[in-house]
């Protein structure tokens, strides 16, 4: 590999290149997502879907599609969600995954696979853990007070670059400034707009979804949250292939880039925790009846497997602390979060 460069350009090749991370495995050997730590979240984003199903007015086909879906997860448990339930939505459900990595052998399939989503349809974007994993530049502030490219050899050794300037400047300027302190660092999130922006574009009516560990400009963190993962644990990041390499999302830049560039999406991001937006999908933790102990202690026990589970995702402090950020486009936001009403309405809240 060459170096030093760009963590950016690094970070590109040791995550997507031929001998990248998500190239030669899979997520769920390295890391425990939300759609890996229990069935109730693909349930609770088949429930989403059937509100968005609901506020489109049950059109002919719905999209749902899976940003960074990895080994298609979480479509394959939310058609199996579907495939239980009453009515026609399953029926109508067009499930697609987009994903760089080569589609999974015995991948159902009804699942359509691509690098790029389906242009100019109705539905449901989701994308749990996608944005984290777009590759972004580092900046940090040198002993002379200028915000300076941070880059990086292949194995993880840092040097000072050139000073920021340009469109990476005007984009720190507005939503993470860095002071003239020595050593605060920032991740210019310029590439992550843009794909969020061109990720809701693809849809004409509906819901995208993007759920990950989030901040805002009023709360950066002032040394920035590069890292890495390999087997379970957190790591040096190291651009080598050999790991993750992931950093928190600016998401209210996110939303406001979805707006900007074409995408006419109404009404606010509505950004909240994974604590609440499962709550208001019926992801529940609470414990079951004691008495069903005595009168169905089967039923019981799996009732408080499920409790466990549904704490485990809501938790605060663990997968619950995940932001979600909602941007209807050209339909009404879902309930509890918006109202009723004809596509096009701009939504409460």
């Amino acid at each position: 590999m060459r170096g030093p460069r760009r963590w950016r350009e690094a970070a590109e090749e040791a995550l997507y290149g031929p001998e990248g991370f998500f190239t030669r495995h899979a997520p769920a050997a390295h890391f425990r997502t939300s759609v890996h730590a229990s069935p109730l979240f693909a349930g609770a984003v088949a429930e989403l879907l059937r509100r968005v199903d609901e506020v489109l007015g049950h059109p002919g086909e719905l999209a749902l599609i899976d940003y960074g879906a990895g080994r298609g997860e979480l479509l394959t448990g939310v058609l199996a969600e579907l495939s239980g339930q009453p009515g026609s939505l399953a029926a109508r459900v067009r499930p697609h995954a987009v994903e760089r990595a080569r589609r999974p052998d015995g991948l159902d399939p009804a699942i359509a696979w691509s690098a790029d989503p389906p242009r100019g349809v109705s539905g449901l974007l989701f994308a749990n853990e996608w944005l984290d994993d777009v590759p972004v530049d580092i900046a940090e502030t040198g002993v002379d007070g200028v915000p300076r490219h941070v880059l990086v050899d292949a194995d993880g050794t840092e040097h000072p670059g050139g000073p920021v300037t340009g469109e990476d400047a005007r984009w720190l300027a507005r939503w993470w400034p860095l002071p003239p302190e020595p050593g605060l660092r920032a991740e210019i999130g310029r590439p992550r707009d843009a794909a969020w922006a061109r990720a809701v574009s693809c849809l004409e009516r509906g819901l995208a979804v993007a759920v990950d560990y989030a901040h805002t400009r009023s709360a950066r963190p002032p040394l920035g949250t590069l890292t890495g993962y390999r087997d379970g644990r957190e790591v040096r990041p190291v651009p080598d292939g050999r790991c993750d390499l992931t950093a928190h999302v600016a998401l209210d830049a996110c939303a406001a880039a979805a707006e900007r560039a074409g995408a006419p999406v109404t009404g606010p991001g509505l950004p909240l925790s994974q604590r609440e937006a499962l709550h208001a999908l019926g992801v529940s933790g609470a414990r079951p009846p004691l008495a069903l102990a005595s009168s169905d202690p089967a039923g019981y026990v799996r009732l408080l497997g499920r409790a466990g589970e549904a704490a485990e995702l809501t938790d605060p402090a663990g997968l619950g602390a995940f932001t979600w950020l909602l941007q209807p486009r050209a339909a009404p936001l879902p309930p509890p979060w918006g109202v009723r009403g004809e596509a096009g309405d701009r939504p409460s809240g």
